[in-house]
């Protein structure tokens, strides 16, 4: 929350520390484009329907919007300008609009160590206006128009779960947007599962805390594309091990970078319906890059077969990725890994979809070999099997046969409590404590 509160206005309101330029140092077109919103702004007032463009692409620009209810949102109408600076957002519940300076200055610049980096996106650890968060840097994937970016900040800054770290507000600084999420003390599942230190340790060293993470991240993503936005459903796109926080001491789970996919334009501009069907074909949307292939951001292991080839995210690849997730729950392995091969002298790609489809196969002996030998067959073999199979329904190749991810939330949420009373009776056996602390 922010420390002093100002009346907001609808008014759009130029920073008074920074001189206005002459029309003389900018180009013609920029000149033309100040001299038409100055002469607008002399005929009448801006309403909250109305969007400012810099005109020159400066950073120092502003958009403010005030909104009393979610119908205002819908109400208002689109500039046929493109988006070049955001000031923040304002949004009923908690009203934290984020000026670009703002994050310049929590970041040092930019120059302050990343918390995490890769090769779409770089995040920072830091304080904004006394509050610990974490702000990601993303590339736009396509135009976004400034009405249709603050309804969607708006939208998914309403949107709480207890399985999703929430979005507080985003800023926007050419061609990059800025998001900040509320910091979750943690470890991101992959640690979790796989100790770079000690591999043969696990904080998720009993079945009910892997149990537990699954309904969690099933209720979460269920949540999404579902229930967010007043029945508006959404797609995350960046389902995979390292995108899920595990909590410490409750053991819970919580799934990062919601809302990533529709505000860096890596969705659809209609939202799809889960039970809808999935055509496989090509996106107007997708670009090229110089080596003339299509241009799409994806994690190895965690692509469906349809997004490798369209590069368009739809609920339905988000169910693939689960899918994965839950067999490397299950078995702790990675979802793609090369190993050496004696034999030929060299590496072969070892995928955990694949290993679970053998193991499966080979009946229950063969899934008590696949199974993470950490939890020493101290679970309910039937159980697992279940949840083995609910994974590989979620990684068929075929998009269409793919369950809805609210009857696989339901699915998970029994064998949950199936667990829970075989867990009851050995109880002894399964209690423990451990710590996230380096080891």
């Amino acid at each position: 929350m922010c420390k002093s509160k100002k009346k907001l206005t609808t008014q759009v309101m130029e920073p008074k520390e920074k001189p206005r330029r002459s029309s003389s140092s900018k180009s013609p077109a920029a000149a033309k484009k100040l001299s038409s919103l100055n002469d607008h702004d002399h005929q009448s007032s801006l309403s909250t329907s109305q969007n400012l463009i810099s005109p020159n692409g400066s950073t120092e620009s502003f958009i403010l919007k005030n909104l009393k209810n979610s119908q205002s949102w819908a109400s208002s109408k689109s500039s046929h300008h493109s988006l070049t600076s955001l000031k923040g957002v304002l949004f009923s519940e908690q009203p934290h609009i984020y000026n670009f300076t703002e994050i310049r200055s929590a970041t040092q610049n930019f120059l302050k160590d990343p918390f995490s980096s890769s090769s779409t996106s770089t995040s920072w650890r830091c304080l904004l206006r006394g509050q610990e968060m974490v702000v990601i840097q993303r590339k736009f994937r396509r135009p976004m128009e400034t009405d249709e970016l603050v309804d969607q900040v708006a939208m998914i800054c309403r949107s709480h779960h207890s399985s999703l770290v929430p979005l507080k507000g985003a800023s926007v600084s050419g061609n990059y947007i800025y998001l900040v999420y509320e910091y979750t003390q943690g470890v991101n599942l992959s640690e979790a599962l796989r100790n770079r230190r000690n591999p043969n340790f696990t904080v998720l060293s009993n079945w009910i805390s892997r149990m537990q993470i699954a309904s969690d991240i099933a209720h979460g993503l269920d949540y999404i594309h579902h229930s967010t936005g007043l029945g508006l459903g959404f797609v995350h796109n960046h389902i995979k091990s390292t995108s899920i926080i595990v909590t410490e001491p409750s053991f819970h789970a919580k799934i990062c970078h919601f809302g990533t996919a529709e505000l860096c334009g890596e969705t659809p501009t209609e939202i799809q319906d889960s039970d809808s069907e999935i055509k496989p074909k090509k996106s107007p949307e997708l670009k090229k890059c110089g080596s003339k292939g299509l241009k799409f951001e994806g994690t190895r292991g965690y692509m469906a077969p349809e997004f490798q080839w369209t590069g368009m995210a739809t609920v339905k690849s988000d169910v693939y990725a689960f899918g994965v997730v839950v067999l490397e729950l299950i078995s702790g392995k990675e979802a793609v890994k090369y190993e050496f091969d004696e034999g030929t002298g060299g590496y072969v790609r070892v995928s955990v979809i694949e290993t679970a489809v053998k193991a499966s196969e080979d009946g229950g002996a063969g899934l008590r070999g696949w199974v993470d030998k950490r939890l020493k067959d101290s679970y309910p073999v039937e159980v697992a099997e279940k949840l083995v199979r609910i994974g590989l329904e979620c990684v068929e190749t075929n998009p269409n046969n793919r369950p809805d991810m609210g009857r696989v939330a339901g699915r998970v949420s029994q064998l949950y409590l199936e667990s829970k009373t075989w867990a009851e009776q050995f109880a002894p056996l399964t209690d423990f404590t451990v710590s996230l602390a380096p080891r």
